[in-house]
C-alpha cells in the first residue's frame, strides 16, 4: 500500500486535494481488488477491471457506499 499512498499524496498536492478524500483504506483496497478480479474473470476481458474501478469511483463520489456497490456488482455478474 506504500506505493498507492505515495501517489495519493502526490496527486493531492498537485491538484490541491485533501489526501483523505482520495485515499483508499486496506479494506477498501481488498474489496476493489476482488471486484476488479470478478470483472476481469466474468467478462473475459482484463480491461474491464480498471474500467469498473473507475465507474465505482464515480458512483462513490455521488454518495453510494462501496458495500452497496459491491453487493450490486456481485449480484449482476452471478
Amino acid at each position: 500500500m506504500a506505493w498507492i499512498e505515495g501517489l495519493v499524496n502526490h496527486l493531492a498536492e498537485a491538484h490541491a486535494l485533501d489526501p483523505q478524500s482520495i485515499s483508499v483504506s486496506e479494506s477498501e483496497a481488498e474489496v476493489l481488488l476482488e471486484l476488479a478480479g470478478l470483472a476481469a474473470h466474468s467478462s473475459g476481458a482484463r480491461t474491464n477491471a480498471p474500467l469498473l474501478c473507475h465507474v465505482l469511483g464515480r458512483a462513490r463520489s455521488q454518495g453510494v457506499s462501496l458495500e452497496a456497490l459491491s453487493e450490486t456488482v456481485r449480484a449482476a455478474v452471478q
